[in-house]
C-alpha cells in the first residue's frame, strides 16, 4: 500500500499545475502556428506532417529516457525539479527564435529544440503530480492539468487575433513571410513557460524523499545502460490496464494529429475559398483557426472542472469514450461548414474530447501503474502518444532527399491533397478511439474508486 500524503487543498493543485500554463501555451503556438510557418516559409501542404517530426520523434526518445532517469534521481533539488528547469530553458530559448526563422530548414531546428524542452518537461510533471498527490487525489491533479491545458492553449491562439483587435496589421509580415503577430505571440510563450514553471515547484515543491525511497534509489544501477535496461523491463511488465490504452492511443493521437495539422487549411478552403498561404485571405483563415480553437480550448477548461463528479459517478473510462465520440462528430462534421459562425458548433465536441484526452487517460494509467515505476511508465505511457504521430507523419507524407523518399504521401495519393478530406478521417479515428476505451474496465467506476483511508493534515 502507498504511504499517504499530506492533502492538498484545490488552490495548492492549482498553484503546483500553473507551470502547466506555460508548457501548454507553447503548444498551443506550435498546433496553430508551425503549419502555417512552414508555409509562409515556402513548404507544401503535402509536406507538413513529415516536416514535424520533431515532436513525436523527441517524445519517443527523450520521455522514456526521462522518466526512468527522474526515478533514480535523489539530489537536493528533488527527482523532477532538476528536469522541470532544464527543459523550461529550452523551451524558452527555442519560442523566441521560432519567429526569427529565414528558411525551412531554420524552422526544422528550432522545433527540434522547442520540442526537446517540451517533453523533457512534460514527462517529470506528470510524475511530480503522481508522487505529490494520494490517488483519491489524482483525477482532480490530472483534471486541473487538463484545465490549465485549455486556458493556456485557449490564449495561445486567441492571442494572435487578440493583437489585431488592438491595431496590429494581420498583413504586416518580415522579410520571410511570417506575420509579426506570430512573433509578439512566440516572446510572450517563452516569458510564460519559464516564469510558471518556476512559480509551481518554488510554491508547491516536491516532497522530501522518505528514507525507504532513497534506499531504493540507491540500490538502482546508474548509466544509460541501465536506465536503457530499465525502460526495456517496464515494457515487459507493462500492466494490462496500459496495453489496452495503447490501442485507444494509436487512434485518439493519430486523429488529433491530422485535426492540428490542416484545421487551419480546411478553414481557408471552405470559409475564405483560399489555398494561398501568402494571401490575406489565408491570414484571416490563420486567425479565425485561432478563434475557434480558443473556444474549443475554453470548453476543454470548463468541461475539465465539471468531469470531476461525473468521473466519480460513472468513471473515466465510460467519460472518455462519450467524450471522444463527440469529438469525432465535431471533427467530422467541420468541413462541411462554410460560415465562420457555424465553425464554433463542431468545435464544441472537440473541446469536450480534447479536455477530456488530457486528464482521463491519466487518471486510469496512474491508478494501473506501481509508485515506485511512475516515472518511465509516464515516459512509455508518452511513446503511446508519439508513435500514432510518427505514423501520422510518416503515411501522410512524402519528402524527396535525392537518393531516397521518406514516406509513403497518403495525403496525396489518397485523400487527394484536400484537408476536409483528412479532418473526416480524423472523425474516423476518434470514433474508433472511444470503442477502444470502452474494452478498458480499470476505467469504469467499481475499478476506481479509492478504498477508504484515514484522513491526514490538509497543507
Amino acid at each position: 500500500m502507498e504511504a499517504l500524503r499530506p492533502r492538498l487543498s484545490l488552490p495548492r493543485i492549482l498553484e503546483m499545475n500553473l507551470g502547466f500554463l506555460g508548457l501548454q501555451f507553447s503548444f498551443g503556438l506550435q498546433q496553430g502556428n508551425m503549419g502555417p510557418i512552414y508555409s509562409y516559409l515556402g513548404a507544401n501542404e503535402a509536406q507538413l506532417p513529415i516536416l514535424q517530426l520533431a515532436g513525436p520523434l523527441t517524445g519517443l526518445i527523450i520521455q522514456p529516457i526521462i522518466g526512468a532517469m527522474s526515478d533514480r534521481t535523489g539530489g537536493k533539488w528533488g527527482r523532477r525539479t532538476p528536469y522541470f528547469l532544464f527543459g523550461a530553458v529550452l523551451c524558452a530559448l527555442g519560442l523566441f527564435l521560432m519567429p526569427l526563422s529565414a528558411s525551412i530548414m531554420m524552422a526544422v531546428s528550432l522545433l527540434w529544440l522547442l520540442d526537446a524542452g517540451n517533453n523533457i518537461t512534460m514527462e517529470p510533471y506528470r510524475a511530480y503530480v503522481s508522487d505529490r498527490l494520494n490517488p483519491d487525489q489524482r483525477q482532480a491533479g490530472f483534471l486541473t492539468q487538463s484545465a490549465f491545458t485549455g486556458l493556456a492553449q485557449m490564449l495561445g491562439f486567441l492571442t494572435p487575433s487578440l493583437l489585431v483587435g488592438l491595431g496590429m496589421n494581420q498583413d504586416w509580415v518580415d522579410a520571410h513571410n511570417i506575420p509579426y503577430t506570430v512573433r509578439v505571440v512566440f516572446w510572450v510563450g517563452a516569458v510564460l513557460s519559464l516564469s510558471t514553471i518556476l512559480w509551481s515547484v518554488l510554491r508547491v515543491p516536491e516532497l522530501p524523499l522518505t528514507d525507504v525511497q532513497r534506499a531504493h534509489i540507491a540500490a538502482q544501477p546508474k548509466g544509460i545502460a541501465a536506465t536503457l535496461a530499465e525502460i526495456g523491463s517496464a515494457i515487459r511488465e507493462m500492466p494490462t490496464a496500459m496495453r489496452k490504452l495503447g490501442v485507444m492511443s494509436l487512434f485518439q493521437w493519430f486523429g488529433m494529429s491530422g485535426y492540428w495539422t490542416y484545421a487551419v487549411y480546411t478553414i481557408a478552403r471552405q470559409v475564405y475559398g483560399t489555398a494561398e498561404a501568402h494571401s490575406s485571405a489565408f491570414h484571416t483563415a490563420v486567425l479565425t483557426n485561432g478563434e475557434v480553437a480558443a473556444f474549443y480550448n475554453m470548453i476543454s477548461f470548463v468541461s475539465a472542472f465539471a468531469m470531476v463528479p461525473l468521473v466519480r459517478r460513472a468513471g473515466p473510462g465510460p467519460l472518455h469514450a462519450l467524450c471522444l465520440a463527440l469529438g469525432g462528430l465535431g471533427m467530422i462534421a467541420l468541413p462541411h461548414v462554410t460560415d465562420k459562425a457555424m465553425l464554433f458548433v463542431p468545435a464544441i465536441g472537440v473541446g469536450l474530447a480534447w479536455g477530456s484526452i488530457m486528464g482521463n487517460p491519466y487518471a486510469i494509467l496512474t491508478n494501473s501503474i506501481p509508485p515506485a515505476r511512475t516515472g518511465v511508465y509516464m515516459g512509455i505511457f508518452n511513446m503511446m502518444i508519439v508513435i500514432p504521430m510518427l505514423l501520422f507523419a510518416i503515411l501522410m507524407s512524402k519528402l524527396d532527399l535525392g537518393l531516397f523518399s521518406l514516406g509513403f504521401g497518403l495525403y496525396e495519393k489518397a485523400l487527394g491533397n484536400d484537408p476536409r478530406n483528412m479532418l473526416t478521417l480524423c472523425g474516423v479515428c476518434l470514433i474508433a478511439a472511444a470503442l477502444s476505451v470502452l474494452w478498458v474496465k480499470e476505467g469504469r467506476r467499481e475499478a476506481t474508486a479509492p478504498e477508504s483511508a484515514p484522513e491526514v493534515m490538509t497543507a
